[in-house]
């Protein structure tokens, strides 16, 4: 845990900085804030959300034992959370409880490197996060079509994707601690029958089908083995854009993340090695929602019913978990001077950012209606640009802010903590490195519009068209809230 100095300038400086940056001391001029205090994020809650930003269920790790056996995948979801997700939860776990305010990581570049930064973070982040959440409607509908054929296709299948958005965007319109305890069920529920499933399996395993390499003839695809892990095991940092909406975030994040931490990895690792033991290998078999299939060899049609509905609250807690880090980036980078202050009016009846959350849903609902492989792709790329930006975010912090006080600090020396980073960075690298051209030049667009943007807010503060909590100076110098 991170020491205190115990020189008083220095502890001025850090209280100083702490209430500049955090929107509970000392919130902005917004007029809707003044309606009600916000009721905050308990951790269990926390717990339930980070996971469902990360995880939501071992759903989706089929395809790293078709592209390279059980062996590599067991070890994969075994070794990759030391290499990615632990260094990603204790970077996040520390900048969350030194800045802890809305806007998380978009706070972290700003006071890294500047204004410019924290607004290019914010839309790769924004981008990425929205583009990825109109995927989940989607699988909705495609498992709701096995049960009622009329969503497969047309104009009733386009209508199921509009009205199952808004659904769900309306649940995290009517507050945050009703999408959190809703997701402590979603995840509760959603795990059940792969605990169930795996009391099954135990009498079934055999070890040495673990050991298994793939079968004979198959091919390695490490490329989607490696997507595989990746994008079952990142977005730590989404939950930090909601820290001033969490009771004592200085306390309550790091437990959250060490716990999501710990049910993410047994909730991968645990059902992957009963299914792996229990069934003879069919490697061509094992696409996405497998696992269903293999709850009926070893228990029974009940059990892949079962899962399969599970498949189905999952993907229902992915969106309102992503759309709630969205919506609340949007708040905070409002609070924070970046977005007129508009964006960060919170609803009359629910104190939740109604604007935000309406604009986090309008941009998956265009995207959903696409052929979106390649910006699905490109997402994902935007969101690699943002976790290299926000490495070095966290290394430059520790350095040029380092009287900051830290409720939480990695326990590591400067050198340990290049170290930490450099090894998610090369793999981060790697994933952007195999992009297509079309993936490229999306990204290129993207950011190309995230610059843009960063301008033409600067531009709509000098003209005066819209109220900002921060002039054009006082966001260069990096000052506190205006009063």
């Amino acid at each position: 845990m991170g020491a205190s100095n115990s020189n008083s300038d220095s502890d001025d400086i850090s209280t100083h900085l702490l209430i500049d940056h955090n929107p509970l001391q000392q919130p902005p001029p917004n007029p809707t804030s003044a309606i009600k205090a916000p009721k905050k994020l308990a951790l269990l809650p926390l717990v339930f959300l980070i996971y469902f930003e990360v995880s939501g269920g071992p759903y989706g790790e089929e395809s790293a034992v078709e592209a390279a056996g059980p062996l590599f995948a067991i070890l994969g979801f075994l070794i990759f959370p030391f290499i990615w997700s632990i260094p990603e939860a204790l970077i996040t776990a520390e900048l969350a409880t030194a800045f802890p305010g809305n806007g998380g990581f978009v706070i972290w570049a700003d006071q890294a490197f500047g204004p410019f930064w924290g607004s290019l973070m914010g839309a790769w982040k924004f981008l990425s996060g929205v583009i990825n959440l109109a995927s989940y409607p989607v699988l909705c509908v495609d498992y709701l079509k096995l049960v009622i054929p009329i969503f497969s296709s047309g104009f009733p299948r386009y209508v199921a994707i509009f009205v199952s958005t808004l659904v769900l965007s309306f649940l995290n319109y009517t507050g945050l601690s009703i999408v959190g305890y809703t997701a402590v069920c979603l995840g509760t529920v959603s795990l059940l029958p792969f605990l169930v499933m795996t009391l099954f399996a135990i009498p079934m395993i055999e070890p040495v089908r673990w050991l298994s390499l793939g079968q004979n003839g198959v091919k390695k695809d490490w490329t989607l083995f490696f997507n595989t892990l990746f994008w079952n095991l990142n977005f730590w940092d989404n939950a930090s854009t909601l820290a001033g909406e969490v009771e004592q975030p200085q306390k309550t994040y790091p437990k959250a993340l060490f716990s999501a931490v710990i049910l993410s990895c047994f909730g991968y690792l645990i059902p992957l090695m009963a299914a792996t033991g229990a069934v003879p290998l069919h490697q061509e078999d094992w696409k996405d929602g497998y696992l269903a299939n293999v709850a009926d060899m070893i228990a029974g049609k009940w059990l892949k019913m079962w899962i399969e509905i599970g498949a189905v609250l999952s993907v229902i807690g992915l969106f309102e978990a992503q759309l709630t880090s969205s919506a609340y980036q949007i708040l905070g980078m409002a609070e924070l001077g970046f977005l007129p202050q508009i964006f960060g009016e919170r609803s009359k009846w629910f104190n939740t950012p109604w604007l935000g959350i309406l604009i986090s849903t309008l941009v998956p609902l265009a995207v959903s209606y696409m052929d979106f492989a390649d910006i699905i792709s490109s997402a994902n790329f935007l969101y690699s640009l943002g976790m290299l930006l926000e490495f070095a975010s966290f290394l430059w912090l520790r350095r040029k802010l380092s009287e900051v006080k830290r409720p939480f600090s990695v326990p590591m020396g400067f050198t340990g903590l290049v170290v930490m980073c450099l090894i998610p960075s090369v793999f981060l690298v790697y994933v952007m490195a195999v992009a297509t051209k079309p993936v490229l030049l999306i990204s290129a667009l993207l950011t190309l519009f995230g610059i843009a943007w960063y301008f033409f807010m600067n531009v709509c503060r000098s003209k005066k068209w819209f109220e900002f909590n921060k002039s054009e100076e006082q966001l260069a110098n990096g000052d506190g809230y205006v009063d």
